[in-house]
């Protein structure tokens, strides 16, 4: 697809209509991954706190397989076909739908499962439309200016995970009596983010399918965009070596992300089991941390087109070490904020480089198919972080030494990251 003039009023709309899309899948991993649904799942659901954590954990590692397998192939075979915009749509509506059924999780150890099944498919639903919404990026964004918008839509993704936060908070879960007369004995006014979160998935989406351009389609049936798009994947993955950057690169990722993953799975989970946070207070702690994610992303933005992605990536896993190994130290609530918020700076950049970075390395022929081993990347190995979090958990009865575990991983994914992968000019 010929890009249009970088300055006309359709492709500025677009990459606003871009950013947006940010603003509105944000409140799934916000609300439902780390701050509310998963302390109420291992609160008010699981049996008691370490059988939660534990089933939790296993949740995330059993639908990080799944995304693994999925993304790289469907990517693919978007590649074969063209279009992008029906594969977004459809696991979108998946997530949306997902979201809102999590309504049904009752406080009760007999729904943990049903809650645990629901999470997982919507938790795959929203990992895989990501690969389709990022392959976006390059289509609507000069070379020069893709660090600045991608740093720019998670910035508005924190903004909105951190509104739909407030709202939740302020009508809901502190509102006495809550709204729509909502039974706080039956933890209706908790339950409520699920259908939240999916309206407002579904709302604020809209403007990404209205006025986003898309591929052209190839006219190619799908039984034959699969078969040659996982033909096509499979040619990829053999001569992967030729795109040595790429492939040092996305082995970085393996480690990185899945510490960061692991890390927004299980944050909320060890304010409130470690340091006896309530929900409220998770909830407090979560739109601060927002606000500081927010103006780290959008800031580093601006660096990732100065310095270069890589440079972002590493200046951001540097702050998350050293701020994340105190946090496993500190015994108070007040040390958890003072050394917490400061996290969230470097929280965003990391993600948002690793975005741009992967734009910048992809050829244009085959975007979407690297996007999907982008997201195989972020994914191939997000079962065994949590794996590994809730097996040193349950062994040791202890969160802190589950914990510790992430910052293992961060640090080898910056080890191969600072030796092995060379940004092109």
């Amino acid at each position: 697809m010929t890009m249009p003039d970088p300055d006309s009023p359709t492709l500025r709309r677009a990459r606003i209509a871009w950013c947006v899309y940010d603003w509105a899948n944000s409140a799934f991993p916000t609300v439902i991954v780390t701050f509310v649904f998963s302390v109420y799942f291992v609160d008010g659901v699981a049996a008691d706190k370490i059988t939660g954590t534990t089933q939790w954990a296993y949740a995330l590692s059993l639908s990080g397989i799944a995304i693994a397998l999925l993304s790289p192939v469907l990517g693919s075979v978007a590649d074969s076909a063209g279009r992008r915009k029906p594969w977004l749509a459809v696991f979108s509506a998946f997530t949306a739908i997902g979201a809102a059924l999590l309504w049904f999780s009752y406080p009760d150890p007999s729904f943990a499962l049903y809650a645990l099944v629901v999470f997982c498919i919507a938790n795959i639903s929203f990992e895989v439309a990501q690969v389709f919404y990022n392959a976006m990026l390059p289509t609507i964004a000069s070379n020069e200016k893709i660090g600045r918008l991608s740093g720019w839509g998670w910035g508005l993704g924190y903004m909105g995970g951190l509104a739909c936060l407030v709202l939740l908070l302020t009508v809901f879960i502190q509102a006495d009596p809550p709204a729509f007369g909502l039974d706080k004995e039956r933890a209706e006014h908790v339950r409520i983010i699920g259908p939240v979160v999916g309206a407002w998935f579904a709302i604020f989406c809209l403007p990404l399918f209205l006025f986003v351009p898309d591929t052209p389609s190839r006219n190619v049936p799908l039984h034959v965009a699969a078969r040659d798009g996982v033909a096509t994947l499979i040619a990829t993955i053999r001569k992967v070596k030729n795109y040595r950057n790429i492939a040092w690169f996305l082995c970085a990722r393996l480690f990185y992300v899945d510490g960061m993953n692991t890390m927004f799975a299980f944050g909320a989970v060890y304010a409130s089991g470690t340091f006896g946070m309530s929900t409220e207070e998770v909830i407090m702690f979560a739109i601060a941390m927002n606000v500081a994610a927010g103006i780290g992303a959008a800031s580093f933005g601006w660096i990732d087109d100065y310095l270069g992605s890589k440079k972002t990536i590493v200046i951001a896993l540097t702050g998350l070490i050293l701020f994340g190994i105190p946090l496993l130290l500190v015994e108070t609530k007040l040390w958890f904020w003072i050394v917490g918020l400061p996290l969230g700076l470097f929280m965003g950049p990391a993600q948002a480089s690793s975005r741009s970075l992967m734009a910048r390395l992809a050829p244009a022929e085959v975007r979407t198919e690297m996007f999907g081993l982008f997201a195989f990347s972020g994914r191939a190995t997000a079962y065994i972080g949590p794996f590994v979090l809730g097996t040193l958990t349950w062994m040791f009865d202890s969160q802190r030494i589950g914990m510790s575990t992430i910052v293992v991983f961060l640090g080898v994914g910056l080890l191969i990251l600072l030796w092995k992968v060379r940004e092109p000019a």
